[in-house]
């Protein structure tokens, strides 16, 4: 094992299940701490979790919240489900105490911890756990359009008969509804998207359409959606104990607009450690200027 490897997940539900199950047959954790406002929760996905480490070698148990804030990286899954019907403010407000409360009881936080937010709204709440916590912007994440971003990939290569890890497109701004795909930037193999004869014949719309709504239609079909976001989150984890250098998009603090919200960024082991600007077109750079305002007028409440 490596150093940087003791990962906390709050919030043992199915995402922060997920995330512990993707992260155990890495073999990069130490150990893996559970924690959870339900002692019984923690103790039966402790149990079953530790099962499937038969085959792994990562050592995982129930902990509290002071310790948590004593590991290297702490992920955040903890909070309230939007209600049916429910204004998105509201929701807001309901996760503004859950993580007030979850980092209230971590303190002190490991000053060169890395938090990483998965709970949604998430650039919201990756902004509020910033300003909770005390800890440097480079070190509070959200996972923000990493998901969006690989769902798009994964699109576009059935659309170029390509494997979607050839692929450079990104989601960027918010994760949510005024999300934007950066079209005029993707590429395969070098070459810009905008140059093959495939690209003509689609509809830019459908596909923001397809990319933004695969989360609903999974809640629709089966309740809730935990194995992208997990995976997602535990590459995330593992790109941050091996210092491995790889830009993902993800929710961060970016100073040209003022906002929380998703860009490319490389990642290792303080966190962000570089944010890249993606060369977009006008048209492009005004949608994401809107998804920053409307984060920002929210964000300003807290």
């Amino acid at each position: 094992m490596v150093s940087h490897s003791r990962v906390s997940i709050v919030g043992a539900g199915a995402v922060g299940a997920s995330l512990a199950y993707a992260l155990m047959f890495k073999n990069i954790c130490s150990e893996i701490l559970i924690v959870d406002v339900s002692p019984d929760i923690v103790k039966a996905q402790v149990l079953d979790l530790a099962d499937a480490a038969s085959v792994s070698h990562t050592r995982i148990r129930g902990a509290t919240p002071e310790e948590a804030g004593q590991t290297d990286i702490i992920v955040i899954t903890a909070g309230a489900k939007q209600k049916d019907g429910e204004p998105r403010t509201k929701l807001i407000q309901r996760n503004f105490w859950v993580l007030k409360n979850v980092i209230g009881s971590m303190q002190p936080i490991r000053q060169d911890a890395v938090i990483l937010m998965v709970s949604n709204p998430v650039d919201i709440l990756t902004h509020i756990a910033r300003k909770l916590s005390g800890l440097p912007a480079n070190q509070v994440i959200g996972s923000g359009t990493y998901l969006d971003t690989t769902r798009l990939c994964v699109h576009l290569g059935e659309i170029f008969d390509v494997n979607p890890s050839s692929i450079n497109a990104y989601v960027l701004g918010e994760h949510g509804d005024s999300q934007m795909i950066a079209w005029d930037a993707a590429t395969i193999g070098g070459q810009r998207l905008t140059s093959f004869p495939e690209y003509q014949a689609i509809d830019k719309k459908a596909v923001s359409k397809i990319v933004s709504g695969k989360a609903m239609e999974i809640i629709r079909l089966k309740g809730a959606t935990f194995y992208g976001i997990g995976a997602c989150a535990a590459d995330l984890v593992h790109t941050i104990i091996l210092n491995k250098k790889v830009v993902h998009p993800v929710s961060v603090y970016v100073e040209k607009y003022g906002v929380t919200l998703s860009m490319p960024a490389k990642i290792g082991w303080e966190g962000i450690q570089h944010v890249y600007d993606v060369p977009l077109s006008k048209e492009e750079e005004e949608r994401l200027q809107s998804s920053a305002d409307a984060l920002r007028e929210i964000e300003q409440l807290y």
